[in-house]
């Protein structure tokens, strides 16, 4: 089977959740270069839209993301990564998360986790909300 890359213009989402717990952490891009990074080295690889390059989860903050399986979804145009955490979050708001609100009927979001590190004492700039 082949990946479908070429859907959102040479990258593939990523879902990344912990293999204990279940807890989807975060959702991230990759090209075909990321998933080969990926699975060349076993840690959680993505491509930046904003930077508009390769970087491994955890390069700043240590916080590596270990592959234990990747699963691909019946139209071969997602996958889901199936990780051990090497850090207490992934979320660089610092939540364990990176889904760490609710969204209200009313359009307004509800924070609904507590926060498991600092941001600033990691990424070394100013905390954001």
């Amino acid at each position: 089977m082949e990946l479908a890359f070429e859907k959102l213009g040479g990258l593939i989402p990523g879902i990344v959740q912990d293999h204990q717990s279940g807890d989807v952490l975060m959702l991230g891009y990759l090209n075909e270069e990321a998933l080969a990074k990926t699975q060349s080295t076993g840690e959680v690889h993505f491509f930046s839209r904003s930077r508009n390059r390769l970087w491994k989860k955890g390069e700043t903050s240590g916080h590596v993301l270990k592959l234990l399986e990747v699963r691909v979804d019946c139209d071969a145009d997602a996958l889901l990564f199936l990780v051990e955490q090497t850090g207490p979050g992934v979320c660089h708001e610092g939540y364990e998360s990176c889904f760490f609100r609710s969204l209200e009927a009313d359009g307004s979001t509800l924070v609904i986790a507590e926060r498991v590190f600092v941001p600033m004492d990691i990424y070394g700039k100013k905390e954001t909300k």
